[in-house]
């Protein structure tokens, strides 16, 4: 778990908001004590109706030309 200092927080304020959406718990500390948590909230599962919707816009993917790609991607190295 991240710490963020109340400074910090004041300065960097949107920041550690984001960082908490993204899913990161972080503490709040004053005078290198925790005193506070901020962690993101828990979301509502999609419905299935979203779950489809969402899947008809995705690209078709071509498996053999994906698995060259990450072939050649990994040959890199």
């Amino acid at each position: 778990m991240a710490k963020v200092s109340i400074s910090d927080l004041r300065v960097h304020g949107g920041a550690v908001v984001d960082r908490a959406a993204r899913g990161e718990a972080v503490t709040i500390t004053r005078a290198g004590r925790p005193v506070a948590e901020l962690h993101p909230l828990s979301r509502p599962p999609l419905a299935g109706e979203s779950l489809l919707a969402r899947w008809r816009w995705l690209p078709a993917v071509d498996p053999v030309a994906l698995h060259a790609d990450i072939d050649e991607g990994l040959q890199g190295d």
